[in-house]
């Protein structure tokens, strides 16, 4: 796939260093409509769809977009067996400096089961006790040589599916070394987020409506009140760090996203739906892409909205046609309006 047409005079980062889970997953399609029972045993197909895990996905998007100019090293680790092979060498593919992937003998690969009923709605069981779950601080530190040799020219991002003391090590070394520090929180997560340190340490935080939900305190996200949960999940959010970058991801409402003065609401881009598993880690890769590209938070906003439309278009959770060209077309078939910075970035 095609970079993006970046100028190297105006980018504001030239690498990523991350942590988060590293895995892999199936889809299975259940019959019968009714909500799956305690005891119930129940038959169903498995579909052909690739899942990733945050931090593959994030940075596939991340390091494939901006080109190979720039460098994302993730921190992770994959498990001694056949699904962490095919991960290193699908991210070592995509141009990934795999210096800090390890495989952790005796451990297995990060690995959900998603169950799916046949109007798109479902879950998903993840195992909790993979090699992803022995990703340390200790060992995020092994890394520090990286940040250092990206000072002030670096993101560093902090992605679930790894133990929070690691995504909190992540983000204290890009503040340490003048990184534009990225992250995101479980539900689960929100509510201990909100009411510690960590987000002061987060220059951008891209987070879905039942992630913001749980940052409001249970608000619902849905239909008419979407807006009204969001603008209390971020007056919160915002008390922890007035200058922080929000975005927040509510499906068919579309997304928004506040900087320090203004708040921005991104329409989605209407297009073949496949699947919209992935499209949140999609559209803050795009956040990350604009800000790391130069952009403006309201500009990379536009880009971001543009990645994760075209993400659903594919039935896996990583759309690999996502290059240059692919947006381009994407963005002239759904009539996207867009600042000419973001069409800079998708010249011919």
């Amino acid at each position: 796939m095609q970079a993006l047409r970046t100028d190297t005079e105006s980018m504001r980062c030239r690498g990523m260093i991350g942590t988060g889970g590293i895995g892999a997953g199936s889809f299975f399609l259940l019959s019968g409509d009714h909500t799956l029972g305690r005891e119930e045993s129940r038959g169903g197909r498995f579909l052909d769809r690739r899942d990733y895990c945050k931090l593959h996905i994030i940075s596939h998007y991340v390091q494939t977009l901006l080109g190979p100019g720039f460098e994302t090293i993730p921190l992770g680790r994959v498990g001694d067996d056949d699904v962490g092979t095919k991960l290193l060498s699908e991210m070592e593919e995509a141009g990934m400096n795999m210096k800090y992937v390890r495989r952790s003998p005796g451990e297995q690969t990060l690995y959900s089961f998603c169950f799916v009923y046949r109007d798109g709605s479902g879950g998903n069981l993840t195992t909790d006790d993979s090699a992803s779950a022995k990703v340390e601080a200790a060992f995020v530190r092994e890394a520090e040589p990286e940040f250092a040799r990206l000072a002030g020219k670096g993101v560093a991002l902090a992605a679930p599916e790894v133990p929070l003391k690691a995504r909190e090590a992540v983000l204290e070394l890009g503040t340490k070394h003048g990184f534009l520090r990225a992250a995101s929180f479980t539900s689960e997560e929100m509510a201990s987020a909100v009411g510690s340190t960590v987000l002061r340490r987060v220059d951008l935080l891209g987070i879905n409506a039942d992630e913001a939900a749980a940052a409001a305190g249970g608000l619902l996200m849905g239909g008419e009140g979407a807006l009204e949960a969001a603008e209390v999940a971020a007056e919160k959010l915002h008390r922890a760090k007035p200058d922080m970058v929000i975005t927040i991801t509510a499906g068919k409402s579309g997304s928004w996203c506040w900087d320090e003065s203004s708040r921005y609401h991104m329409p989605i881009f209407e297009g073949r739906v496949e699947s919209t598993a992935g499209a949140g880690d999609a559209h803050l890769a795009g956040m990350i892409v604009g800000m790391a590209a130069g952009l403006t938070a309201r500009e990379a906003h536009q880009l971001a909205a543009l990645v994760a439309g075209l993400s659903v278009t594919s039935p896996h959770t990583i759309n690999k046609e996502t290059g240059r060209d692919s947006l381009r077309g994407f963005a002239q078939a759904c009539g996207a309006k867009l600042s000419d910075s973001v069409r800079n970035l998708l010249e011919e």
